[in-house]
């Protein structure tokens, strides 16, 4: 399987792309995660990707195309892989669909935006690994520690409400045309995203599957 999951920030791409990882056993190619570990590490693009980032904007396309196709060029994703934040504009979408990268399906995960800013305010990210939890609705089983590996969550920079409100502005002006692009090449599927996130997975594969 390889696929790209589209959703507008907090419709929990993040955690169903974990569920989708574990279910097809295939790596999550989160290009956040990536983004964020080389902010922590303070490298070069961790200092252009901080600017962006905590204005609520996206990283230019050309560093993005770069990051990802070198992603996909590990050993890890022979077998397949699921794109998790990439693409976000038309421009890297044609760019991957100009590449030698074969897609099997894009699943579009729709929440509304009065549901996206309660689960925003509320989300937890490890530091370390990246695993994503939510103060209601995914409990670390420590408060404060991150199941998987031990490090400390903490809430993103960019889930403050001012952010959020630009970061969804963002979305809908360059992301959302995505959804046409994928639906004209035969490619998209649709899951509206539930309030339990088990709910929501089942659904998600129901898609995928059908």
């Amino acid at each position: 399987m390889k696929l790209i999951i589209l959703a507008a920030p907090g419709a929990g791409k993040g955690t169903q792309a974990e569920a989708l990882s574990k279910h097809y056993d295939i790596p999550t190619i989160s290009t956040g995660a990536i983004l964020r570990k080389n902010i922590a590490d303070g490298t070069p693009l961790g200092e252009i990707a901080a600017k962006y980032i905590n204005d609520g904007k996206f990283i230019p396309d050309d560093v993005m195309i770069d990051v990802v196709k070198n992603r996909l060029a590990e050993n890890d994703c022979k077998n397949g892989f699921i794109l998790d934040g990439f693409p976000r504009t038309i421009a890297q979408a044609e760019a991957l669909d100009a590449s030698d990268v074969e897609i099997d399906a894009v699943l579009n995960i729709e929440v509304d935006d009065s549901k996206i800013i309660e689960r925003l305010s509320g989300r937890l990210e490890c530091k370390a690994c990246g695993s994503s939890y939510h103060k209601q609705h995914k409990k670390p089983a420590v408060e404060g520690v991150c199941d998987n590996c031990g490090g400390p969550l903490t809430t993103r920079a960019d889930d403050k409400p001012e952010i959020i409100k630009s970061r969804l502005e963002t979305y809908y002006a360059q992301t959302e045309p995505l959804i046409n692009f994928y639906e004209q090449r035969g490619l998209l599927k649709k899951a509206v995203g539930q309030e339990n996130i088990a709910d929501t997975t089942k659904v998600v594969l129901e898609a995928l599957e059908a």
